[in-house]
């Protein structure tokens, strides 16, 4: 089987790598500044797995000459439409397309570019980051990649993604249960993601101030109304570690969208926050915290484009 990792930044770069140091057949499509980078200095991996450093197989956008098995969408959300012309020629009849961007409008343009077929549910769960030389970083253990039919059920094709990424470093997990699993990575995402945007705090030290639990449950409360509504109801042992997550103090937990911000970096409000928004004016669900994070976090954002 072959690969296309779309992105070689910290979550295209750490499982690409990962798989690439197993033997699999991984190719990077990047851009020409990130490949020159990678050509003088290697994809390296910082990791309390260990640290690696590979020479990755690169590709530009045009230089796409036949189609892969697998497509593993790794860009953030925004860049999503930037990106499908660079991908468009690894896309084949038989091409599994996985993505693992944040919320989840990208099903939706994929499967409008690329037919409903192509696209197989994804989910992972990795805490990594590029420093300022280039490298990626591990910042916690958990390192996760499930995949499966949306549709739940086994295929013969997904068999074989499963036996590709069995192995390789990470844990890896056939799904049927893809499609919920999603939905609960947003929840996630958008519940830790909004309360440390808003409170520009970690997790412990929210938990630790005067309402701070109160109000990390409520805004969890206000996104499950919200999903609930419009996906696929999260299970009660997702909801129950949920809620311990938000509530513990002296965790250093934060969020890839606030890590972002504390960078002045752009961060996918649109897609982690707005969307929710947008669903609970449909359901004609109020949603008073979320309401806030989107204003705060839409503000954080045409102040960096005016800056750019």
């Amino acid at each position: 089987m072959r690969i296309l990792v779309v992105g070689a930044g910290s979550t295209g770069g750490y499982f690409g790598a990962r798989l690439a140091q197993a033997g699999r057949d991984v190719t990077f499509l990047v851009r020409p500044a990130r490949a020159e980078h990678l050509r003088l200095n290697g994809l390296q991996i910082i990791s309390p797995h260990g640290d690696v450093t590979i020479s990755p197989k690169l590709v530009l956008a045009g230089e796409i000459v036949a189609p892969f098995d697998a497509v593993l969408v790794t860009v953030k959300a925004f860049s999503l439409e930037a990106a499908l012309d660079d991908l468009a020629g690894a896309v084949g009849p038989e091409t599994m397309i996985l993505p693992v961007l944040n919320g989840m409008r990208h099903l939706n343009t994929l499967v409008a570019r690329f037919g409903k077929n192509s696209v197989v549910g994804c989910v992972c769960k990795v805490a990594t980051a590029v420093d300022d030389r280039g490298r990626v970083v591990q910042l916690t253990k958990l390192q996760e990649l499930a995949y499966g039919e949306m549709s739940g059920d086994r295929s013969l094709r997904t068999d074989r993604l499963d036996e590709f990424m069995q192995g390789a470093g990470f844990d890896a997990r056939l799904s049927q249960t893809i499609e919920r699993e999603m939905w609960e990575k947003w929840v996630l995402l958008a519940t830790v993601g909004g309360i440390t945007c808003l409170m520009r705090a970690n997790v412990g030290d929210i938990a630790s101030a005067p309402g701070g639990v109160e109000s990390s449950l409520r805004f969890l409360d206000e996104v499950l109304a919200v999903v609930t509504a419009v996906g696929k109801k999260p299970s009660e042992v997702f909801l129950t570690d949920t809620r311990a997550l938000l509530t513990e103090k002296g965790s250093t937990m934060t969020s890839s969208m606030y890590r972002d911000l504390q960078k002045g970096a752009p961060v996918e409000a649109e897609q982690i926050i707005g969307d929710l928004v947008a669903n609970a004016r449909c359901a004609r669900i109020t949603t008073p915290l979320l309401d806030a994070v989107f204003a705060h976090l839409s503000i954080y954002q045409s102040r960096i484009i005016e800056l750019a």
